[in-house]
């Protein structure tokens, strides 16, 4: 799940390349019984996907899908795919992989990622699929600015206004009114139905149109509550899924940004140990003290910002994006170093070498994707909010209290969504999908972006739940981890198999 933030110090919670021309095969004709299917819906169900090669022996293909599932004979959208075939002649079928986000490309995850996606032996028994979701990437797309510098703004404009001044609340929501408006005008009727609820019904009909009667999924971070209300509304066609860093459907907008908060201020606890322990480190003392350290310096960027090369200003939000986005994976806590130890020499370029590369800016300034855009929309539908400021104000003293180092960037996050053109769809709720059958779920102990108590409340949660314990730092773990965790999955995927207990990887 990748966490989006800093918005001119908005800070929204919930929180992972350009699809190539295509040539070349079909696939056969869906197995999935036509009379379980309503009428209206036959026409989607039943289509035939037209693919072709891309990406270095992939294919690739364009689904048509209605923009609103309860009006099928209305507008249609277009949803991007890419497979990599199994290279088995006895294949289990298709393996549907979502990398998170919300907003996160699964076509060019698996383009560009299939060996980091899945393992070799699924990639030899299952043909691997990612796909963009509605409103992703190459698929009928949320658009909300027409140009990176307007992007730029949006995310990294300077203001002269103090933190939780009357000024500073008056500015954000001119700033979301804008963008939501500009998200509106841009979008159109397709801002209304980019939830998840909307993007299950989608991937139900992928799974039809490849011929499978089952739906075989993987998926992570954000991906895990796509396939958790799949699983609720189509229990019946549910196969083997697979759900790697795990949303609790049950936790509201704030209970999902206090928890993040959290899980960020345990990881740069971690990041912070193992770097005092390291020659070169730009900290001294105890953890206590590093992050006494941290605090100060967001502070100060927050009072006097230092500026970028290319002019963007690095206050106390973006240097929080710029800390985040290492803590992703414990690989990476010594890039964060070279940022600490930069902006302590006054230098911002590095920072926002991780902040660009977290919201998938280029070198040029060009935004590679419109993962951003997506995430907010995708979440604005999902997550009811409140638009009361007094508790907004009692929410940010929880987030001081619980994360006292980053908590305080993290507070009032519902500006945004509260200036949206539609209201939630979704409301928060526990998922057992019952009928479901077995479905793993994959909890990492020190993830911060979804949190261990997330993957123990979603396992739980489902009828057939069955959790996996990874003690260990970062986002995600299968692939990723060690064999313990890689085997169990796998064990699953090719033959059903599931652990009697938790294995406690």
């Amino acid at each position: 799940m990748k966490m989006k933030v800093a918005l001119k110090g908005l800070i929204l919670t919930v929180a992972a390349v350009t699809l190539t021309a295509c040539s070349g095969g079909v696939v056969p004709e869906p197995t999935k019984t036509p009379g379980a299917i309503p009428a209206e819906y036959q026409p989607y169900y039943s289509q035939t996907l037209e693919w072709t090669d891309c990406h270095d022996g992939m294919q690739c293909a364009t689904a048509v899908a209605p923009l609103d599932w309860n009006e099928p004979a209305g507008e249609t959208i277009e949803l991007a795919l890419v497979r990599h075939s199994a290279t088995s002649s006895k294949k289990l079928g298709s393996l549907f992989v979502n990398p998170g986000g919300p907003g996160a490309s699964g076509v060019s995850f698996i383009a560009d990622s299939l060996d980091y996606a899945v393992s070799g032996a699924v990639q030899k028994n299952y043909d691997v699929i990612g796909f963009d979701p509605r409103g992703v990437g190459a698929s009928t797309p949320v658009v909300c600015v027409d140009s990176a510098a307007e992007m730029d703004e949006f995310l990294f404009g300077a203001t002269d206004t103090v933190r939780a001044s009357p000024e500073w609340f008056a500015e954000r929501e001119r700033a979301s009114a804008e963008f939501a408006q500009g998200c509106l005008e841009r979008t159109g009727d397709l801002l209304a139905h980019v939830d998840t609820v909307s993007a299950a019904h989608d991937l139900d009909m992928l799974r039809a149109t490849v011929g499978d009667r089952e739906l075989n999924y993987l998926g992570y971070s954000y991906g895990t509550l796509l396939g958790a209300v799949y699983a609720e509304n189509f229990p019946g066609n549910v196969g083997r899924l697979v759900l790697d860093g795990a949303l609790d459907p049950a936790s509201s907008s704030f209970e999902v940004n206090l928890n993040q908060s959290i899980g960020f201020e345990k990881a740069l606890r971690a990041y912070l140990a193992d770097c005092i322990e390291t020659e070169g480190c730009p900290f001294s003392g105890s953890v206590d003290e590093a992050m006494t350290q941290v605090g100060d310096l967001l502070a100060q960027l927050d009072e006097s910002p230092l500026y970028a090369s290319d002019g963007r200003v690095l206050g106390a939000d973006a240097m929080l994006t710029a800390i985040i986005a290492p803590l992703y994976n414990p690989d990476a806590w010594s890039f964060l170093t070279d940022v600490f130890s930069a902006v302590a020499d006054g230098d911002a370029q590095t920072a926002y070498s991780s902040v660009d590369w977290y919201y998938s800016r280029g070198d040029d300034g060009e935004y590679l994707d419109n993962s951003t855009e997506a995430f907010l929309a995708i979440n604005c539908l999902d997550y009811p909010v409140t638009k009361d400021p007094e508790q907004w104000e009692k929410e940010a003293q929880e987030l001081a209290r619980k994360a006292p180092v980053i908590g305080p960037y993290m507070a009032y996050g519902d500006e945004l969504c509260s200036q949206w053109a539609y209201p939630a769809v979704m409301t928060p709720h526990k998922i057992s999908a019952q009928g479901a059958g077995d479905i793993l779920v994959i909890g990492t102990t020190g993830d911060p972006a979804t949190p261990y108590r997330w993957a123990k409340a979603l396992a739980a949660q489902l009828e057939g739940g069955h959790l996996i314990s990874y003690t260990g730092e970062g986002h995600t773990a299968y692939n990723k981890s060690n064999s313990c965790v890689n085997d169990a999955v796998d064990g699953f995927l090719l033959s059903g198999k599931v652990p009697a207990t938790d294995p406690k990887c």
